[in-house]
């Protein structure tokens, strides 16, 4: 198997982990938050879920996906954003893809277009 794809699945799998330790160390009533890891189609998601009041809440935090060995960022509500933990964690700017902007517009960003 792709050391490289080895390294990117662990890499994303203990982000989003420490990201739900950290929320879920104040947890919200009736609100839960959870990770979800489809290492054979590469998609890991952060999710919270719940009740507010007489409301259902279920809301995609994060959504990433390892695509042509490159992390595609498709939904990103993060304060900070997951990509300065990539960038930190070494994964250099032309294998990030931010996906939840336009292809046309990626071009005037500092990573990947796709």
């Amino acid at each position: 198997m792709d050391t490289k794809l080895t390294q990117y699945r662990g890499l994303i799998k203990g982000i989003l982990a420490r990201y739900d330790e950290v929320i879920n160390r104040y947890p919200q009533p009736d609100k839960e938050t959870f990770v979800v890891f489809d290492e054979e189609r590469d998609h890991y998601f952060l999710h919270k879920i719940g009740w507010q009041d007489t409301k259902r809440v279920w809301h995609t935090v994060v959504y990433v996906r390892i695509r042509h060995g490159k992390f595609w960022i498709e939904i990103d509500w993060l304060e900070h954003g997951i990509t300065p933990d990539l960038l930190e964690a070494g994964v250099p700017k032309e294998d990030i893809v931010l996906a939840f902007h336009h292809p046309q517009m990626r071009a005037w960003t500092e990573f990947a277009v796709a």
